[in-house]
């Protein structure tokens, strides 16, 4: 079975954040830096070069693949700030429609900068999601 390209490592996440060379998403990456930590109460890592994660909980797929992930996290992406909110959107319409501008993938949410989108909301859905995680993986 392949291994995931993406995994977690010891680069510093301060010095990621300070090599982001756009002003705007230095500062964003730095909010969202303290707001998913508050959250989570967890200490950030690396994935890979660009994603900061935090927590992990250990998957298992019905076909037998297995491995470990972020339970939340972010990637100041050059087109968008991505963030990961891994139970996915399905449960989550009345914030998302709350939210503000953005975009949503399977476990992507999608920001141009934070000042498009309500940080309370954004709060709560991370809260949410990662209440979510915990009580499906703990």
């Amino acid at each position: 079975m392949a291994e995931p390209k993406t995994k977690k490592n010891n680069t510093s996440v301060t010095a990621f954040i300070a090599s982001i060379e756009d002003d705007a998403k230095r500062k964003d990456a730095k909010i969202l830096l303290k707001l998913m930590k508050e959250v989570t109460g967890k200490t950030p890592k690396m994935w890979g070069d660009t994603i900061v994660g935090f927590d992990t909980y250990h998957y298992v797929y019905e076909s037998g693949r297995e491995g470990d992930w972020f339970r939340v996290g972010f990637s100041p992406r050059k087109s968008n700030l991505t963030l990961y909110i891994m139970p996915g959107f399905q449960a989550y319409d009345e914030l998302l429609g709350r939210l503000g501008k953005h975009k949503t993938g399977k476990s992507c949410l999608y920001v141009k900068r934070l000042d498009d989108v309500d940080l309370d909301v954004l709060r709560e859905l991370v809260e949410q999601s990662v209440a979510a995680m915990a009580k499906k993986y703990d």
